[in-house]
Parts: structure tokens; sequence; C-alpha cells
């Protein structure tokens, strides 16, 4: 079935493509023997070095503390940046310019500057100007980092989704007497959700993933540092690498199975809440509607019979 993206391929771009397939799969696995046969020679596969990961002491005293240090100083940072970068994304589009000025300047200049030069800053204004423990101090300082730069960007992410609604969705509903905060809430908000989703969910996998900043630079003890000590207890760098990059692979891919199952939900339940579909949305409802009304015209003796019978 051909769209305005693409037309579909024949006979031989069908053939070509899965000789493309075959070729990138050969290729990889060469790859992927080459980096084991290299590893095996550098002695990174001996049993001695995997064997630690098998031991419930090494994930119970280094790697679940720090993967619970890790979705704390995620979850914080989602949870605050979501609501901020909203609000700051709604006030750049005000149309007071006392609100929509400010608003820009405050999220064009940390959007500017790099996380963790904002997360080293604010460690040490924690510690010039507060009595945190140098225990829990690195969690504030990579929270604080993390949450002034993505809300940052998730307000120019809010901003465009909402941009990019049709200017008739804001048009109809001055008409019918609403204000621009209720228009704001009630109409420009809840059809921009599914058009923002997926930047969001990548931002949020960005959140998850600098974390490691802070267990990197301000000796945070997330999933990275606690790699760092169990790698220097056991003796297996190369290892622990692996095996810490597979879990942050599975933390990004479990986000991202939820996220698009979420943006699916919200998909199905336009079918009630006039929002603007799309026209691959619009042709799945229209072949849904007209396919129910064909079976129940049959099954009811209605239009379908008597088109029949003449």
């Amino acid at each position: 079935m051909s769209s305005v993206l693409y037309d579909t391929p024949g006979p031989r771009a069908k053939q070509r493509n899965i000789l493309y397939t075959v070729a990138f799969v050969v290729l990889l696995g060469l790859l992927l023997w080459w980096v084991y046969q290299q590893m095996d020679d550098a002695g990174q596969m001996a049993w001695a070095k995997w064997k630690p990961f098998t031991l419930s002491t090494t994930w119970t005293t280094y790697l679940l503390p720090g993967l619970g240090e890790t979705l704390k100083a995620a979850a914080l940072a989602m949870v605050i940046s979501l609501p901020l970068g909203a609000l700051f994304g709604i006030a750049r589009l005000s149309d007071h310019r006392w609100v929509r000025v400010p608003a820009g300047v405050i999220v064009e200049f940390f959007r500017s500057i790099p996380v963790l030069l904002m997360m080293v800053f604010a460690n040490q204004v924690y510690v010039q100007s507060t009595d945190l423990s140098s225990e829990t101090r690195p969690l504030y300082a990579v929270v604080t980092g993390l949450v002034l730069y993505n809300a940052s960007v998730l307000a120019e992410i809010v901003r465009a989704g909402i941009l990019s609604l049709p200017k008739g969705q804001s048009e109809a509903s001055h008409a019918i007497g609403l204000r621009k905060s209720q228009t704001m809430t009630s109409i420009l908000l809840p059809q921009a959700v599914t058009v923002m989703l997926p930047a969001i969910v990548s931002q949020l996998v960005v959140i998850v993933k600098d974390t490691a900043l802070g267990g990197a630079m301000l000796n945070f003890t997330d999933l990275l540092n606690a790699r760092k000590t169990e790698a220097a207890f056991y003796a297996n760098v190369i290892p622990s690498f692996v095996v810490v990059g597979l879990i942050y692979i599975l933390l990004n891919l479990a986000l991202t199975t939820f996220a698009g199952w979420l943006e699916r939900r919200l998909r199905r339940s336009k079918r009630g809440t006039g929002t603007v579909l799309s026209a691959e949305d619009v042709e799945d409802l229209n072949s849904t509607d007209i396919g129910a009304v064909v079976g129940a015209g049959a099954g009811a003796g209605g239009p379908a019979d008597d088109v029949g019978k003449r």
C-alpha cells in the first residue's frame, strides 16, 4: 500500500531489500565475532571476570543500591521537569510580553548550558550555602542540574507541540466564548499530548542516562558509581561496563515501551473526543465504521438487504 511518503516496493526492490538485510546481518555478526575475539584475546571473556554477576552479593551490595539511586534521581527530575517545562512552554506562548520574554530568556539560558556544568555549579552552591551532608548533597546537585536543563528542553517541546496544531482549533474555541486559559487546558494541550509524546519520551531517556554524569563527577552513588566500586573489588572493568550498559538499555527500553503503549491508548481514545486526527487515523476509523455499518445492516435486514433485493 502506497502512502504520501513512499511507494510500495516492487519485486526487484523487495529482492534488493532482502539482499541488503542479509548482508547487514552477516556484517553485524562478523563485527560481533571480531569484538568477542578481541575481548577473548585480552582475557576479558574468562569466567572468573563474569562469575561475580552470578552472585547475589554483587547485586545486593553494589548494583541494586546503585540502580535504586539512579531511579530515584531520574524520577525526581522527571516529576519536577515535566510540569515546570509545561509551565514555561505555555508562558512562551503568552500574549503578555512581560510573561513571554522572561520565560524565553530563562529557557534559552538553561538550554544553552551543559547539564554537567549545572550539576557541578549546583553542588558548589550547596556546599557553600547549605548544611547538607556529603552523602545527600550529590543527589540534590544531580537533580537540580537535570531539572534546570531538561525543563528548558521540555518547554520547547511543549511550545512546538502546541504550535503544530491547526489554528482553527483555537479560533473555534474563541468563537464559542472560551477564554485563552480554557482553550489551552481544554482544547490545545489534550490534543498536543500525542504530538509531543515521542519527543518527551526521548527527553526522559536522556534524563535517565544523564544521571551517570553525577556518578562520574560528583561521587553520586548511582549505577555507574556502583559499577566502579564493584569493578575495583572483582577486577573486571570491561565486564562491569557491559552489564551496566545492558541495565541502562533495559531501563530505557521499558520506558519507551510504556510510552508506546500510552501513545496507542491515547490515539484510540480520540474516537469520541473530537481531537484532530492524522490521515492514517481517519482512514482506520472510516474503514472500521463502514465495516460496522455494513455488518449491522446485513445482520438486521437493513439497507444492505434492500440493496440486494433491488
